[in-house]
């Protein structure tokens, strides 16, 4: 089985959706992310994937009340992302009710800090791998490295890091279904370790080609404008994945 997050991204304290990583083509579906994190709830999600987008951008967080409130407020797991660059962060997402903690530019820059991270969360850390065009991509999306995602991914794992969280930046936000090449390279890496697919799906035709991967080690999969526009309901993609919501 495998577990839906959808996903609220936090930019101006709104729940907004980016194309391709862009800053400036975002879309504005909640006004309220609060009452979105309700909404997914209600439908029978029981995790969810929240990005603070602008402390992505800027480096540290910058919609840690809001955080606060969604993970109080939602009644099952929350993981984060964005501006997570400091153990003080770290520990100040965790103290207000974050449940999984998600790393993206600075465990490919600060190996230390990775390395307490790994041994501070053990199963409570995910690695967020943003890939354009099989690339690395860093400091929310905006920089592209020459560093091969499946080359990171292994080095990643050999730090003892549990789950991968991989976005392909090319499809995020497009509709454009999943890279099924990529997520299988990458469930070759290590039997122990726990992916998460991100970025592209647009139908549940999707998530059932997901799902027939037959992946043993693929754990989630982040659906965000999909949920938003739609094009399925919660319900209907848990029943595809397996009935499972966290």
């Amino acid at each position: 089985m495998i577990t839906l997050f959808p996903a609220i991204d936090l930019q101006g304290g709104q729940a907004v959706r980016l194309v391709q990583g862009d800053f400036a083509a975002s879309t504005t579906f909640n006004e309220d992310p609060v009452a979105q994190a309700q909404i997914f709830a209600d439908g029978g999600a029981t995790a969810l994937h929240v990005v603070d987008l602008d402390g992505a951008r800027e480096g540290v967080p910058a919609q840690a009340p809001l955080v606060a409130e969604i993970a109080n407020r939602f009644p099952g797991e929350v993981q984060l992302g964005g501006g997570l660059r400091t153990r003080a962060a770290i520990e100040t997402a965790i103290a207000t009710g974050v449940h999984r903690i998600v790393l993206g530019t600075v465990a490919l820059q600060d190996q230390e800090l990775l390395e307490w991270a790994v041994r501070r969360l053990e199963d409570r850390l995910a690695v967020a791998i943003d890939a354009r065009g099989g690339k690395v991509a860093t400091h929310g999306w905006t920089q592209v490295s020459d560093r091969d995602a499946t080359q990171v991914a292994a080095e990643l794992v050999k730090t003892g890091v549990r789950r991968l969280i991989y976005t392909d930046i090319i499809r995020d936000g497009t509709l454009s279904g999943p890279n099924l090449n990529a997520l299988r390279r990458l469930a070759d890496i290590a039997p122990t370790l726990r992916l998460i697919a991100s970025g592209g799906i647009s139908s549940l035709a999707d998530l059932q080609a997901l799902s027939n991967l037959g992946l043993p080690n693929l754990a989630g999969v982040i659906v965000g404008r999909a949920l938003y526009e739609g094009r399925f309901t919660v319900a209907q993609a848990l029943e595809v994945l397996g009935g499972r919501g966290g």
